[in-house]
């Protein structure tokens, strides 16, 4: 399936200027894969060393030398490695310290060698060990689960994307088949989500019931990582958090409030587990804005955020959301699918590389995420159907007068009174 971290990973190797690389991401992102599949395409040979399930390889570590590290790498995996046709993958980084250390010297000394380093606990390793860092020696990407374009690529729906793309640069309304085809695939994506092997699991088989096991399984994944690099007093706070993030989304104010955690909890209590499942790349917080003014991140609140699941099909699938549910617009949903879209919106712009936040005007208005898109700060109101009425861009509007506000829903496109309308499908196209 297509990818399009791929074209960035090709920027890296043809950056003369190019530095070893940590990709990093949360747990069955596809790290392991497109990285695979990239060096078969792209280089005349690769060899691959996984840090968890071939133990013995640290000891290739103990000295720095890069020239020594090459030699016994090359001899153990039987190959040749060849300045810049070679692609070293060092998987599950974090588990080996010194190979982290070790990629300051690659930089410094043997620049000549492609170098990839992937890690899914890396964020928590590092934030949590004591060991050196290259600071300042490596590049980083973060992959991020399928976002709605690559699920349509991946769906062979090339043409729609194409249509999606141009409609949203026109501001002219999708044709209608387009536009409901658009909305069942929106809706199928809420379900499935853009984890690789459920997005292919569901793709070959068309069964909801598969896609709901493989889901089960990651989550069950991430609750057993939730063990790694963690204070034994903390796993249960970390683990009961994560089930609560789902469950507040439900809830008209979605604000993240440590009293539905636990009776009487405090954010001092479980800040050391919100941070672990951030550092991990398995949820992020959005947090409120006090103010509209630059740089956005001076004026945020520390104490006031949401918090969402890193995807939106396991958002679904941590509280058991039937299929039929979000295809019938089951009304009995209507608080949980208003949290599930901001789920899914939050994790298109995450993807689209955005610094995201949120603002609030007392008990009058709020607006789900404030974006600077070029040179415009632009407020982001979302619907979860085609009910557009509200009060917090007027109220918004009136106090700040930005360029222009966007309204995401089910309505087609189009621009009227300074707002773009820009369908739920379409939030990929927002960059």
């Amino acid at each position: 399936m297509e990818r399009k971290i791929y074209q960035e990973l090709l920027n890296w190797k043809n950056n003369e200027a190019r530095k070893p690389l940590i990709l990093q991401g949360a747990r069955q992102v596809g790290k392991t894969y497109i990285v695979n599949y990239f060096a078969g395409k792209e280089y005349q040979n690769y060899i691959y060393c996984n840090f968890e399930k071939e133990k013995g390889l640290e000891d290739f570590f103990t000295d720095l030398n890069p020239e020594n590290i090459i030699r016994k790498l090359a001899n153990y995996k039987r190959k040749e490695i060849l300045p810049k046709d070679t692609l070293i993958i060092f998987d599950e980084i974090q588990s080996c310290p010194q190979a982290i250390t070790s990629l300051k010297y690659f930089n410094e000394e043997a620049n000549e060698y492609h170098i990839v380093a992937l890690g899914s606990l890396l964020g928590v390793s590092v934030n949590r060990g004591n060991f050196s860092f290259p600071v300042g020696k490596v590049q980083f990407l973060t992959m991020y689960p399928m976002d709605f374009e690559e699920y349509l690529l991946a769906k062979g729906e090339e043409y729609l994307v194409g249509q999606i793309k141009d409609c949203y640069a026109s501001d002219t309304p999708l044709d209608t088949l387009f536009h409901e085809r658009a909305l069942d695939y929106y809706k199928e994506y809420l379900f499935v989500g853009g984890m690789p092997e459920v997005v292919e699991n569901y793709i070959k088989n068309k069964n909801t019931e598969m896609v709901r096991i493989a889901q089960q399984t990651i989550l069950e994944s991430y609750q057993n990582d939730m063990g790694k690099y963690n204070k034994q007093s903390e796993i249960p706070k970390t683990k009961i958090v994560y089930k609560n993030i789902s469950t507040q989304l439900a809830k008209e104010n979605k604000k993240f409030q440590y009293k539905y955690v636990k009776s009487g909890g405090r954010a001092s209590e479980f800040d050391s587990a919100i941070e672990w499942l951030c550092l991990a790349g398995v949820a992020s917080q959005l947090y409120r804005i006090e103010q509209i003014a630059l740089p956005l991140n001076a004026y945020r609140s520390l104490s006031d955020f949401k918090f969402y699941m890193n995807d939106v099909g396991l958002c679904g699938a941590s509280q058991d959301i039937h299929f039929d549910d979000i295809q019938r617009d089951n009304p009995l949903l209507y608080n949980f699918k208003g949290g599930l879209t901001e789920n899914y919106v939050f994790n298109q712009f995450t993807s689209n590389g955005f610094d995201l936040y949120y603002w609030t005007s007392g008990n009058q208005a709020e607006i789900d995420f404030i974006v600077r898109v070029n040179e415009e700060i632009v407020p982001v109101e979302v619907k979860s159907s085609d009910n557009t009425r509200s009060r917090s861009l007027s109220v918004y509007n009136g106090k700040y007068a930005p360029a222009y506000s966007i309204r995401l829903s089910m309505k087609n496109f189009g621009f009227e009174n300074g707002i773009k309308s820009v369908p739920l499908y379409a939030a990929f196209c927002i960059k």
